[in-house]
């Protein structure tokens, strides 16, 4: 009861942190003894009214201080890199001698020309110090303004120095959507005096919490990928600098400690890079972070758990630029204060501090080791040259030979990431100018390149922190192939080819859109909401149109003008804007009669609905795969769906809905009468996507009656009689218990897949090849329905990249990844894999959108005798 009354009136002894005299601490409370500060700078506790760590600080507070130590100081500049999905700005102040400020644009393009020139030692170190990029561990902004404070007003010969010999960028919120979500949430819960409870609604922030973006994305796995706008911004703002120190600031569980790197040797180490960067560079760092937490008392670890391999996190990707990412960990309070079962209460300042010291300590060995570092980036790019000449492959060639708009989207992505482009000059293994691009293996980016092309199946360690496997190229399903020859390099690509889309002839007949070009389902969206009719291809054909016989493949989109409630007029100028806003090619047919295959008015064409989507998002549901449906239809479909929590599906009128999805988790909430509403709905004609665990849930709940239920773990057996006795396993040490566990865990790899093109969920494809993502231990067997799996893991070796163990291996060969099913006069789709992984899955997210378009008119054929 003693314990419980102390707790609640805030009072903790702090056995992690120094005892301290009350809930709130002053500025000198965060800086080494004898710090001192130009007077007519404000600390961050004088400019917000309050002191540092009794509120968590919202960000266009951050973004105003940060504003008005460049208005009062020459050594600080300010700007904004970019905008959020909700428009906020990405601020980032650099910090220099006022000189350098007079010199900025001069020492950062001689600090680029040096890295593939001669040294220049008079350059400045370049240093980006980032901090929160998961909303939710908000100790690191904070330390950000603490930090900018230290570097704009820090007094003495020593910050004369700092400043005089580096340039320091600090970003000091990497995802201000996120953060502002949980910003609100821990004040409008925060408790006077303060509740250490760990059960206190304050530490436990409501679906979706505040560690993701807008649409729910980890923006600390979008830097290879490029998703979302803040890591384009900060890409390009990245490569504009190419600092040779970049630091990442996190937080973790409360009854950890404090983490920095080196991280766990080799298992964690990405082989593409440099040894020395781990053994070498980094463990002469860590000396100063080690240092300065023994200062102050604080725990901490190293050499454990965290990762390194994956490009895409933002303590990596850095290391591929030739600098030194760094990821630093502090126990989070997810609050203001919280019990620790571990290590007693832990409070919001005292984790402050711990990210205020390394984050010194981080300028200290910067400025120390400024020629060690500018030398160390310079061997980088050099060694990048002669690693390449001695790779086998020299280069790879891609290109889809039909789809614009994907191969304008995989050009951006490489051009972004400043990988070198080239167009191709001649034929080479099936591609065509025109139609085909060559990257080079000998270039800077040569180790970026490599992640993004090569497919990997050999690993230091079978335990991974996230994916295994990051192939781009596979990814975005395009075509692409190893080059090992001499390379048919045609002039270089500095920017993404503009596509002039052809002016759409008038016709009074019919409109003509290709589906195999990704352009084409934002434009059919945008068609449908205008109000047209539009009718889609179950068969090839090809049609007399303004330019010719032109072919188009199966899904493709006929508009006949006849059957329209607009004038000719209308549907030409309806049609005309949505082939020129989303760069989808339309055609004018000149006859509704065929060169080959189905006539324009042929039942092979078959009306598609504009559907009326519902997906259930809330509590208990995977926000990780809600926010990549909602992105996709968002931002690359242009669809508005009805995003419902669970808690209020009771209320749906399910006639007002066409089909229905549910990612993982959404499923809980159908059970008894919820569920057999859900059965008559699909029965009377609605479509339901299901996916992952939500997969497994509809085959289990008979929802699928040629699909049987899987199992999880293993694959089904007909002839398996699961009451035979089994041999009790070998003895294991307990020790290895994680290791062996984790080396059987489907962690995320890539999988060659056989994809029934001629299947409506298939409409598009022009390849029977499929890359699928494989990330969990659900095994289906076929659908009893020989056409119902759509798509499946090839017979044998279906493995194409990223680390998978022998008896995974062997229990995924045949295992489907996309099945479809009747259940009266509806259909059932299983997303067995996750189609829209991460949001650049742009290969499978295709599988998704034809589920909702022509999900209602797929059949159940009798099987053949």
């Amino acid at each position: 009861m003693l314990r419980r009354l102390l707790l609640l009136v805030g009072a903790a002894i702090l056995l992690l942190a120094p005892s301290v005299d009350s809930f709130a601490q002053s500025t000198d409370y965060y800086f080494p003894e004898g710090t001192t500060f130009d007077p007519s700078v404000p600390s961050p506790e004088a400019f917000l009214g309050y002191e540092i760590g009794t509120f968590h600080t919202r960000h266009d507070r951050i973004v105003s201080y940060m504003r008005e130590l460049a208005r009062l100081s020459a050594r600080a500049q300010y700007r904004s890199i970019g905008r959020t999905h909700e428009l906020r700005p990405m601020p980032v102040l650099t910090v220099t001698s006022s000189a350098n400020h007079q010199r900025l644009e001069e020492w950062r393009t001689r600090h680029l020309a040096s890295l593939e020139g001669d040294p220049d030692p008079e350059v400045p170190a370049i240093v980006h110090l980032g901090y929160g990029v998961h909303g939710n561990e908000t100790s690191s902004a904070e330390a950000a303004m603490l930090t900018a404070y230290w570097l704009v007003a820090g007094e003495g010969a020593e910050m004369d120095r700092i400043r005089r010999e580096g340039i320091f960028h600090i970003e000091p919120v990497l995802n201000p959507d996120g953060r502002d979500r949980h910003t609100f949430w821990a004040n409008a819960n925060r408790a006077q005096p303060f509740v250490a409870d760990r059960l206190d609604r304050e530490h436990n922030e409501t679906w979706p919490g505040g560690r993701t973006n807008h649409y729910w994305f980890d923006l600390n796995r979008d830097w290879l990928p490029l998703v979302n706008p803040e890591s384009q911004a900060r890409i390009d703002f990245h490569h504009a600098w190419k600092a040779q120190v970049v630091t990442d600031y996190h937080e973790m569980g409360a009854n950890s400690t404090y983490f920095f790197e080196p991280s766990e040797p080799y298992g964690s180490w990405n082989p593409l890079l440099p040894e020395e960067l781990y053994t070498d560079v980094t463990v002469d760092f860590a000396r100063y972070w080690a240092e300065s937490l023994d200062e102050i008392g604080s725990l901490y670890f190293t050499r454990e758990v965290f990762d390194n391999t994956y490009p895409g996190y933002g303590s990596t990707y850095p290391n591929f630029l030739g600098g030194l990412g760094l990821v630093f960990e502090q126990a989070s309070a997810r609050g203001h204060i919280q019990e620790s079962s571990h290590h007693g209460t832990l409070t919001f300042w005292f984790a402050i501090r711990n990210h205020v010291r390394t984050s010194l300590a981080t300028v200290q060995a910067a400025i120390d080791k400024r020629a060690d570092m500018q030398e160390y980036q310079r061997r980088f790019f050099a060694s990048a040259l002669s690693e390449a000449d001695g790779y086998a492959t020299k280069g790879w060639v891609f290109g889809d030979p039909v789809d614009h708009a994907l191969n304008r989207a995989f050009l951006e992505l490489l051009l972004r990431h400043k990988i070198r482009v080239h167009e191709l000059s001649r034929s080479v293994e099936g591609f065509e100018p025109g139609m085909g691009w060559v990257v080079p293996a000998r270039q800077p980016m040569y180790r970026l390149a490599r992640s993004i092309f090569e497919r990997t199946e050999t690993f230091a360690d079978s335990v991974f922190y996230d994916a295994s496997a990051w192939t781009v190229s596979l990814a975005y399903g395009i075509p692409d192939a190893e080059l090992r020859g001499t390379l048919p390099l045609g002039d270089e690509v500095i920017a993404v080819p503009a596509f002039a889309v052809p002016e759409v002839p008038f016709s009074q007949l019919a409109y003509l859109m290709d589906w195999r070009d990704s352009a084409a389902m934002p434009a059919l969206q945008a068609m449908q909401a205008a109000g047209l009719r539009v009718e889609a291809a179950f068969a090839p054909f090809t049609a007399r149109t303004s330019a010719g016989e032109v072919e188009f493949g199966r899904g493709s989109i006929s508009i006949p003008v006849s059957i329209q409630e607009h004038s000719a007029e209308d549907v030409h100028a309806i049609v005309s804007q949505a082939s020129m806003n989303h760069g989808a090619p339309v055609h004018a047919a000149t006859s509704l009669g065929v060169v080959s295959g189905p006539d324009l008015g042929s039942g092979r064409f078959r009306p598609v609905r504009a559907p009326r989507v519902l997906i259930p998002m809330g509590d208990g549901v995977s926000s990780y795969e809600a926010g990549q449906l909602w992105h996709l239809l968002d931002t690359r479909v242009g669809m508005p769906v009805t995003k419902i929590d669970p808690a209020d599906l009771g209320r749906v009128d399910w006639s007002d809905y066409d089909v229905l999805v549910l990612v993982s988790g959404a499923q809980r909430s159908f059970s008894g009468d919820r569920l057999d509403n859900l059965k008559t709905w699909i029965r009377g004609g609605g479509t339901l996507i299901a996916q992952r665990s939500a997969a497994a849930w509809a085959a289990q709940n008979e929802l699928t009656p040629n699909v049987a239920a899987p199992g999880i773990g293993k694959p089904v057996d007909p002839e398996e009689k699961p009451d035979a006795p089994k041999p009790p396993p070998e003895r294991e040490d307990y020790e290895l218990a994680s290791e062996i566990s984790g080396a059987q865990a489907i962690g995320g790899s890539i999988w060659q897949a056989d994809l029934d093109v001629s299947h409506p969920l298939g409409f598009g494809y022009t390849r029977r090849f499929l890359p699928v993502w494989r990330d969990h231990s659900w095994f289906f067997a076929p659908s009893q329905s020989p056409y119902g799996t759509v798509a499946q893991l090839i017979e044998g070796d279906a493995h194409l990249s990223g680390y998978i163990s022998d008896r995974n291996r062997d229990r995924l060969s045949g295992s489907p990844s996309v099945m479809a099913d009747r259940l009266g006069g509806g259909t059932v789709v299983l997303m067995i894999d996750n189609p829209n992984f991460r949001g650049y899955w742009r290969g499978t997210s295709r599988l998704f959108v034809n589920a909702l378009f022509f999900g209602d008119d797929i059949q159940a054929p009798s099987a053949p005798r």
